[in-house]
């Protein structure tokens, strides 16, 4: 292994505040643009600033969200942040918030979120490097009920009940005592015109406590019939013709509720140049992973070929799709993949859907779901003085984990998982654009749970970026959607295009529509994802990259535990 190409020195400033800056996400199950996790990392250069930005949206709407800017290079001032919703655009948004310095070079603040859907948090940066502006999709949407601690629960119904009892006896009481007059006996009816004023009291009472019951019950379900979130169902099933498996994933609309807000599938914007990106995993054990890019064969319908080499099985599927309105969701299913007999050459001949399709077959993970403290990584080596592991790669390659800062993991903190690339001889090789990006990564947990599609650049989606910076760009209050069939033949057509287009030209058009990113190597051969795993278990990562016109997957495992307290 060649140590002088393989090593990068002492670690940059840069790293170290990484390494110590740590973020603290609320774990969600239900499915948004990602599963298990619901803050967005994002990290980005814009002017002469490099920044690392944590968003952790509020999981009841409205609610604030907590907002964390880390400035790793550049001279900043003051940093304003405001929610811009996607129906208002910036015409409607609120004012700027400015965010608190708290220690060097970070600024942290809450900002509300006051209506659910597609939004974004613009972050405006004033200071000797000049001004810039940063736009941060964020999907706000409620994902939880709240109940009343019970201590409160009582507390507010006694003094409601002390309540009613005086306005009550305050009713009986008027009802009477307005027809004493000065100076005369009290009437003999003084006592029962008391006991009917209670009498009426009480009816009226009762009357507004139903109507407000009502009211009550009406919003709570309302709240959960349309602001709670409920991920977009999918049924996808696998169907076998001349020796080729296919996958078919379609939209379920029969279960959607009356009040439920139903999503505009003809709005489907290709991330990538993709309109989906499906991934599947075999469970247990994870040994089999394939990254698909299915056709739209019409607006609820998405078709793929499954490699011929894929093992049947138990999969779980979770399909990454972005709507125009920059709101994207990760939709969730599985499906039992039938095993299937194929001759070698009729493997060969076999042809996927897209290009860019990949997959791997592996070990699996080796250890059961719920093991604890068990090592099942290659630690076969020390890079920079940090335990690393290592894989071989189809090409005979090597895949490396550089940085590794030990051999398990804390929750909630952020990492840059960073990986290296060298050839049979240690030596770095160059890596090409896939799908416009350096590399990409997805990290699934052992029992499903959690799972992330990771970039370069953070954990959301670059079209839905793209859709929000337009959006702001657009003076209007409110958006109008295109006809829908000709939006969707547009998209179609441009996908279609895409795929004809030489490799060189297809990267150069999709990065050109992608935000810059902050991670120039000295040498082509390494690639970085910023992320915090949200809770503790055991975790599979995939790194995918592209050399010699190939897709390269690299696996990894790694434990992942409870910070230290």
């Amino acid at each position: 292994m060649n140590n002088k190409t393989l090593s990068h020195g002492k670690l940059t400033n840069r790293m170290l505040t990484l390494w110590s800056f740590l973020f603290v996400f609320f774990v969600s199950i239900k499915a948004e643009a990602h599963v298990g996790s619901s803050g967005v990392i994002v990290q980005k250069q814009v002017g002469k600033y490099n920044l690392l930005i944590s968003v952790t949206p509020p999981d009841v709407v409205p609610g604030t969200a907590k907002v964390t800017v880390f400035v790793e290079q550049g001279r900043v001032s003051s940093i304003g942040a405001r929610p811009i919703y996607f129906r208002s655009g910036d015409k409607g948004a609120p004012t700027h918030d400015v965010l608190t310095a708290v220690g060097t070079n970070r600024y942290e603040g809450d900002l509300w979120l006051m209506d659910s859907g597609s939004s974004s948090v613009e972050l405006s940066l004033d200071g000797p490097d000049g001004k810039q502006q940063v736009v941060v999709p964020v999907v706000a949407v409620a994902t939880a009920l709240r109940d009343m601690p019970a201590g409160t629960g009582w507390g507010l119904a006694a003094l409601g009940l002390l309540l009613i009892v005086m306005i009550i006896t305050i009713i009986g009481a008027s009802n009477a005592d307005g027809v004493v007059l000065p100076g005369q006996p009290a009437p003999k009816t003084l006592g029962r015109r008391r006991l009917v004023g209670m009498g009426v009291g009480l009816v009226v009472v009762t009357l507004i406590l139903v109507g407000w019951r009502s009211w009550w019950n009406s919003t709570a379900e309302d709240y959960r019939n349309l602001q709670l979130y409920t991920a977009t169902p999918v049924r996808s099933s696998i169907n076998i013709a001349d020796a080729q498996r296919k996958l078919t994933i379609q939209f379920d609309t029969t279960g959607f509720r009356k009040k439920q807000i139903r999503r505009l599938f003809s709005y489907v914007i290709p991330d990538h140049g993709k309109l989906m990106h499906a991934f599947l995993v075999r469970t247990p054990g994870l040994g089999a992973f394939a990254h698909l890019h299915p056709d739209r064969v019409d607006t609820l319908q998405y078709t793929s070929a499954l490699p011929p080499t894929l093992p049947g099985g138990k999969y779980l599927l979770y399909a990454d799709i972005v709507y125009r309105s920059g709101f994207a969701e990760t939709l969730t299913d599985t499906v039992d993949v039938p095993f299937i007999k194929i001759s070698a050459e009729a493997a060969a001949a076999a042809k996927p859907t897209d290009t860019d399709d990949s997959w791997l077959v592996t070990e699996p993970m080796g250890v059961k779901a719920n093991a604890v403290n068990v090592p099942h990584l290659d630690n076969d080596m020390v890079v920079c003085g940090k335990p690393g592991a290592s894989v071989k790669l189809e090409d005979g390659s090597t895949m490396l984990w550089m940085d590794k800062p030990s051999q398990v993991l804390e929750a909630s903190k952020l990492y840059t998982l960073k990986f290296a690339v060298a050839d049979a001889q240690g030596k770095a090789v160059t890596l090409e654009p896939y799908l416009g990006m350096g590399g990409h990564a997805a990290i699934l947990r052992s029992d499903g749970t959690v799972y992330i599609h990771l970039h370069p650049v953070g954990t959301y989606s670059m079209a839905a970026e793209g859709s929000l910076v337009n959006r702001i760009a657009d003076t209007s209050r409110t958006f109008r959607f295109p006809n829908a069939v000709t939006f969707r033949d547009s998209i179609d057509a441009y996908v279609a295009k895409l795929k004809t287009l030489p490799e060189a030209e297809k990267n150069k058009l999709l990065m050109a529509g992608m935000p810059p990113m902050s991670h120039t190597m000295k040498t082509n051969n390494m690639v970085e994802f910023p992320y915090a795993f949200p809770r503790a278990g055991h975790y599979r990562i995939w790194v995918q990259v592209k050399r010699n016109g190939r897709v390269l997957t690299g696996v990894f495992d790694t434990q992942v535990n409870e910070p230290l307290l």
